[in-house]
């Protein structure tokens, strides 16, 4: 294993040239002095900077330009960090948190520069230490996954996971979650724990523990301020606003989805402003009503996921439509243009769909506005074939409470009542 794992050109070369590696301890004058760990960095990253872990436990970035001069501490011994035992506080609430995997609850191993989950409370007080003062924190693992690798069933786990503690003396339940799947999870635990007493909260990082810029400690801190203070019930989704540190927002875990690639600001509430806003501590209520529409918890942790989203195109192949319907797929979503459109090319296969008893709902690529079928003749012409309007939800919610819907029941007529149903604010006003 290297000694200088991730760094190369320039950063490598200071590194060597001041006979430092990863793991020591070190001294560095730059515009103010430093003191902390030499970071691993990974193999992609510029070769202009090296990472230091400072003792409160955060990670900077320091220009190797601007360094005036580098040292290792009096002990050449590299410093392995051990977790500390912590004490519960009196009086401070209760949070249990979940992780799933992702950044958002690991820690950078320097010895190795692998980022690991976080196994208990006292490596999670180790890595943000201020949770400590706002919460008592419970951690468990259920799995460790990238979120592009989080199934439906994995979705079945965190639910009947959750549900265990329904009655428990928690004030909330953070998730910790791999960001590029995050609202098909929380839209699933919506509908499925509809009415949950306690809120819970999935939360994620854009930037990677071990870099300057990331976001993870402050989403985390942001997140289990939320629980501890907003008094709500609910399913939502805490992260950046924009690329600053200044405000983070809290959004419905049915009207979210993420808009942006790398930003740290990459989740947007589609057609309002976010639930909640935390800014310089101070939480900032923006919705009037109750994000689940149920008033009691009837946990129903069911899914069906025979269930297909089409997204429309000019020059769709209907025979593709065809090959869904005979898979034995039980739904279809539609993400169709405009109002609620597809081509006629695909009428007659919509219509071999519908006389098959599939579910077929109809929702729009627009990022904002309503479904409407009844302004123009063809989408009227689509509701004569048995396709459901679904207002202004969004795809991949859309998408996701079908196949909750399917796992809760065989008729078609009641999986579309349920549908049209606002269950956990996937219709907006």
């Amino acid at each position: 294993m290297s000694e200088h794992r991730g760094y190369e050109g320039d950063s490598l070369e200071f590194l060597k040239a001041n006979q430092i590696s990863v793991g020591d301890s070190v001294k560095i004058l730059a515009d103010i002095t430093y003191s902390g760990i030499i970071m691993p960095r990974y193999e992609h990253s510029d070769d202009k900077h090296i990472v230091l872990k400072l003792k409160n436990g955060y990670n900077i970035g320091l220009e190797i330009a601007k360094i005036e001069k580098i040292e290792k501490n009096q002990s050449t011994k590299k410093i392995i960090e051990k977790d500390e035992k912590i004490e519960k506080v009196a009086g401070l609430p209760k949070i249990l948190l979940l992780s799933t995997g992702g950044t958002i609850a690991s820690k950078i191993d320097y010895r190795t520069g692998a980022v690991t989950p976080v196994l208990t409370a006292e490596e999670l007080n180790s890595s943000v230490p201020e949770l400590a003062k706002i919460a008592n924190i419970d951690a468990q693992v259920l799995f460790s996954e990238y979120s592009e690798n989080i199934m439906p069933e994995h979705w079945l786990q965190i639910a009947e996971k959750i549900n265990e503690y329904s009655k428990s003396d928690y004030t909330g339940i953070i998730i910790a979650h791999g960001t590029d799947t995050m609202h098909y999870t929380s839209s699933f635990l919506s509908f499925a724990l509809a009415g949950f007493p306690i809120p819970i909260v999935l939360v994620g990082s854009q930037r990677s523990s071990d870099r300057a810029s990331s976001d993870a400690a402050l989403n985390l801190i942001s997140a289990t301020k939320f629980i501890t203070e907003s008094k709500t019930k609910g399913v939502y989704i805490v992260m950046h606003q924009d690329e600053n540190d200044e405000t983070i927002a809290c959004h419905l875990g049915t009207r979210v989805r993420k808009n942006h690639t790398s930003k740290r600001g990459a989740f947007q509430t589609i057609g309002d402003v976010p639930a909640f806003i935390i800014v310089e501590d101070q939480i900032q209520k923006n919705i009037t009503e109750d994000f689940f529409k149920v008033n009691e918890f009837q946990p129903k942790i069911y899914l069906d996921t025979k269930v297909a989203l089409v997204k429309y195109h000019p020059g769709y192949d209907p025979r593709l439509l065809d090959k869904i319907i005979e898979m034995g797929f039980r739904g279809i979503i539609f993400e169709g243009t405009g109002l609620g459109h597809v081509g006629k090319t695909m009428y007659e296969s919509v219509k071999k769909a519908n006389e098959k008893g599939i579910f077929l709902g109809m929702t729009s690529q627009c990022i904002d506005g309503r479904v409407r079928m009844t302004v123009y003749e063809s989408g009227r012409d689509l509701l004569d074939l048995g396709i459901v309007p679904l207002e202004n939800m969004i795809p991949e919610v859309a998408l996701v409470k079908a196949m909750w819907a399917l796992g809760n029941s065989q008729n078609r007529d009641e999986v579309k009542k349920i549908m049209l149903e606002n269950i956990a604010s996937e219709l907006s006003n």
